[in-house]
């Protein structure tokens, strides 16, 4: 089991906590917005609506899932809702609550709390809990198809395919459960588990039959599918350093795939490109991250442990630009809405930059709390949540 930091000892350790209190004088404060910005680009907000509580005081980046025009949502009070992507309506809404303890007593009791958000394909989404269930329901109304134990709590989506449903635990293992049944048909465990982690797990990513993982050790791991055999790992970070702070190197956000390049970055260490196929390096950067990446045209955008966003050049790593008017306003991973990259911030506010030179062109605010968890982009439309559970759906208008 991970043992987890939860205050605030340094600018970075800020960010490894969710911690968004700047009382500690070791803390730097956030960068002000311009409050003469005028923005270039028209935004509209086609919708807001909520979910429960969103993910409360626990740290964790729910994120929505958006699949066949409906966006599905959880919360850490054992909600879940499904809503129309073009309009915000409510499809369906469900909240999933157990018996007390030992199996018997309050009915009303709620479940030990919903996390990371929901996995969805097809008429299947699953979604994991703080206290080390997974629950599979029908995506079409809610209803619940099976429950699955597993050894810790689960703080990422599940990833749905046709025949597993492939979930990663706190405590490193990653298990794939049959899609029909929830019954374990294979588990992989990580050698080796550091003690001082980031809070937070990057999401699985499934392509090719592979599963790719960037682990709490900062390597970026490839696993089959069929039978969660390791098929190679590379390095993204090493872990020195003079304190057991300088030596955290957690690969906490998602890897990207574009084409067969697979993009990976972590804590203390690097962005790099691999060969997916091979894991054979490309190329390799320097630059500490705890936050998904994301990839368009020939721009790979990032944003550091001080929350300046980056784009670098795909094939080689070059840096592009830096935008440094945003740090220390703890961002989000960047989401790429065609030529835009889409940020949101500590009080809510979501940044929409020019991908060609970085330029801030866009804001908006989804409400007045942080939003952690990296926007959705679904067509023309990029989704974006906040640690409440207020989600709203935007359009840059042409």
């Amino acid at each position: 089991m991970k043992r987890f930091w939860a205050i605030a000892l340094t600018s970075s350790l800020a960010a490894v906590a969710g911690c968004h209190s700047f009382k500690k004088e070791n803390v730097e404060p956030p960068t002000p917005l311009d409050k003469k910005f005028e923005p270039s680009i028209k935004v509209e907000r086609l919708w807001k609506n909520s979910v429960g509580d969103g993910a409360a005081e626990s740290g964790i980046r729910m994120r929505p899932a958006v699949v066949d025009g409906v966006v599905y949502a959880a919360s850490t009070d054992g909600k879940m809702a499904a809503f129309d992507a073009n309009t915000g309506k409510t499809l369906w809404s469900k909240s999933i609550r157990q018996h007390g303890w030992f199996g018997w007593g309050d009915d009303k009791r709620e479940d030990s709390r919903f996390s990371g958000g929901p996995g969805v394909a097809g008429d299947l989404a699953a979604v994991g809990t703080l206290d080390g269930h997974v629950y599979a329901m029908n995506s079409k109304d809610g209803e619940r198809r099976w429950a699955a134990e597993v050894s810790s709590e689960v703080v990422t989506a599940p990833v749905v395919t046709p025949d597993l449903v492939v979930v990663r635990c706190n405590d490193g293992r990653v298990y794939g459960l049959d899609a029909k049944t929830g019954e374990r048909r294979w588990v992989y465990d990580q050698s080796q588990v550091p003690l001082l982690s980031l809070r937070g797990n990057g999401r699985l990513l499934v392509a090719n039959g592979v599963v790719f993982l960037g682990s709490d050790a900062g390597k970026l791991v490839a696993i089959r599918l069929d039978n969660g055999e390791k098929l190679w790992e590379q390095t993204l970070a090493s872990g020195e350093g003079r304190t057991e702070i300088d030596r955290l190197n957690d690969a906490d956000g998602a890897i990207t795939l574009d084409g067969t390049t697979l993009y990976g970055g972590a804590y203390h260490g690097d962005i790099a490109a691999f060969d997916g196929p091979s894991g054979r390096p490309l190329w390799n950067h320097k630059f500490s991250t705890f936050t998904s990446l994301d990839a368009h045209d020939n721009s790979l955008y990032g944003v550091d442990d001080t929350s300046q966003v980056f784009a670098f050049d795909k094939s080689t790593g070059a840096n592009i630009w830096k935008q440094a008017a945003l740090k220390w306003r703890w961002v989000s991973a960047p989401a790429a809405q065609g030529n835009y990259v889409v940020v949101g911030d500590l009080d809510g506010h979501i940044h929409w930059l020019n991908g060609a030179d970085g330029k801030i062109v866009g804001r908006e605010r989804l409400s007045k709390k942080a939003i952690r968890s990296q926007p959705v982009v679904s067509g023309d439309i990029v989704y974006v949540e906040d640690v409440v559970g207020h989600i709203g759906a935007y359009r840059v208008a042409h």
